[in-house]
C-alpha cells in the first residue's frame, strides 16, 4: 500500500470533499463553484437535466476529468495532478459506467482479476478467490467463464459492479448505470446497488431512477447548468422541492 493511501486510511474527515470546484471546457463553464461534502457511508443521488454537469462532477472525483479550479480530497487524499495521489484515489474509488466497459476479449473472471493482479499485486489465486466471491454476491458467478458478449446487459452491468469492487474501494461512483439497459433488466442492477447501500458503502449515483433515490439515498442533489441548486433528504426533495428548476424537473420526470 502506498504511503499516501496508508495515511488516508487514518482520515476521520469527510470521505469526499469538494471546495469551490470549477471546470471549463474551453469557454464552456461545466462546473461552477461546486461545494460538496460526503460522509463515510452516505448515499448521494445526483439528478438534473442532461448537460447539467452531473457526470463531469463524479468524473472529477477520480480524476477521469481534471478540474480547473478549487480543491478535491478523497478519503483524506488531496487530489492534485500528482500521479501518486491520483493512483491512490483510484484505489479507493470504484466506478461503474453507463456502457459497462468490460474487455470483450477477456472472460468475466479475467475482467475482474486484471486490476487486483496488476495494480494491487495480488496473486492470481487471491484475485480469483475475491472475484468469485463478488460475482456470487451480484448473482453472476455462473457466468464467470463466459465472455461479455454472451451476457445480457443486466448481467454485464452486475459484472462491472463486481469488477469495481474487486479493488476493495471505499467509495463507489455510478454514472447512470441503468440508462443503457432494457426496462426488465433495470431492477436486477438496482437491487445490486441497494445491497451495496445496505452494507454501508459510500455511494454517489447519477441516475433518473427516482424510486431508487427515494428508497436508498440519504441526500438528493439537484444540478442544472453546472451548479448545485438544491440538496435535501429524499422526502423533502420529492414532497417539497424549493428551487423552480427542481420543481419543473420533478414535474417532468415523475409524470412521464
Amino acid at each position: 500500500m502506498s504511503t499516501i493511501r496508508s495515511a488516508a486510511v487514518q482520515s476521520a474527515g469527510p470521505m469526499i470533499l469538494m471546495e469551490e470546484v470549477n471546470k471549463w471546457y474551453g469557454d464552456y463553464h461545466a462546473l461552477i463553484d461546486i461545494n460538496l461534502s460526503v460522509q463515510p457511508g452516505e448515499r448521494i443521488v445526483l439528478c438534473g437535466p442532461s448537460g447539467s454537469g452531473k457526470s463531469t462532477l463524479i468524473r472529477c472525483i477520480n480524476h477521469l476529468e481534471s478540474y480547473s479550479r478549487g480543491q478535491i480530497s478523497v478519503d483524506g487524499i488531496s487530489l492534485t495532478n500528482d500521479p501518486k495521489a491520483i493512483n491512490a484515489v483510484r484505489l479507493d474509488v470504484g466506478m461503474v459506467f453507463q456502457q459497462f466497459n468490460l474487455f470483450p476479449h477477456m472472460t468475466v473472471l479475467e475482467n475482474c482479476t486484471l486490476s487486483p493482479i496488476y495494480t494491487l499485486k495480488q496473486s492470481k489465486e487471491q484475485a480469483e478467490e475475491r472475484a468469485r466471491r463478488l460475482l456470487d454476491r451480484v448473482h453472476v458467478l455462473n457466468q464467470a467463464d463466459k465472455y461479455p458478449a454472451q451476457l445480457s446487459g443486466g448481467q454485464q452491468q452486475r459484472v462491472a459492479i463486481a469488477r469495481a469492487l474487486c479493488t476493495e474501494p471505499r467509495v463507489m461512483l455510478f454514472d447512470e448505470p441503468t440508462s443503457a439497459l432494457d426496462p426488465e433488466m433495470v431492477k436486477e442492477v438496482l437491487d445490486t446497488m441497494v445491497g451495496l447501500a445496505e452494507d454501508g458503502m459510500t455511494m454517489i449515483c447519477v441516475t433518473h431512477e427516482m424510486g431508487f433515490a427515494r428508497s436508498v439515498a440519504n441526500r438528493v442533489i439537484f444540478m442544472a447548468e453546472g451548479r448545485i441548486l438544491e440538496e435535501a433528504p429524499p422526502a423533502t426533495f420529492f414532497d417539497n422541492p424549493q428551487h423552480p428548476r427542481a420543481k419543473a424537473f420533478l414535474g417532468d420526470i415523475l409524470h412521464r
